[in-house]
């Protein structure tokens, strides 16, 4: 018989994310960027560029959601918008330095925090936590992968 609980797994996983979030952007006096575009951040790794039809098509979100958030980080300095070199119709986008930059601070603070967080632990927590995290990486992986194959919401 598991001990595994997934509603209990869940009910964890959310609360824990943002606060970390939040304490990491006061950390570093960081702006608050909403989910969203933190996930278009994430999408667009140092180097790479994507029209925004691939990007909708990534996060499993609407064209119009996407062009919205765009315009938004665009207004805000976080990503940069070129024209293709191959169709001068369609545009790439990629992450400004502002952006990537902001996002290396706030992984430096995330990861100060939980270090800090984590000494107060006993040694068998380490353990259980260092034990844990390939098996929440393949988690991830799964529910990623279990994304239905319906139109893109909004």
């Amino acid at each position: 018989m598991s001990d595994f609980d997934p509603a209990r797994l869940a009910a964890v996983i959310s609360p824990l994310r943002r606060t970390l979030l939040a304490a990491a952007r006061r950390a570093e006096r960081l702006p608050e960027i909403p989910d969203a575009q933190i996930e278009i951040i994430r999408a667009l790794p140092r180097g790479t560029a994507m029209t925004p039809g691939e990007l909708a098509e990534r996060l499993d979100l609407s064209r119009s959601t996407v062009s919205n958030l765009l315009r938004a980080m665009d207004s805000a300095g976080l990503v940069t918008r070129n024209p293709r070199t191959d169709d001068r119709r369609q545009v790439q986008v990629s992450v400004s330095a502002k952006a990537l930059d902001l996002f290396e601070r706030f992984d430096h603070a995330g990861a100060a925090l939980v270090a800090d967080a984590a000494a107060t632990l006993p040694a068998a927590d380490h353990q259980a936590l260092a034990a844990a995290l390939p098996a929440l990486e393949r988690l991830r992986d799964a529910i990623a992968a279990q994304r239905p194959a319906t139109p893109p919401r909004a």
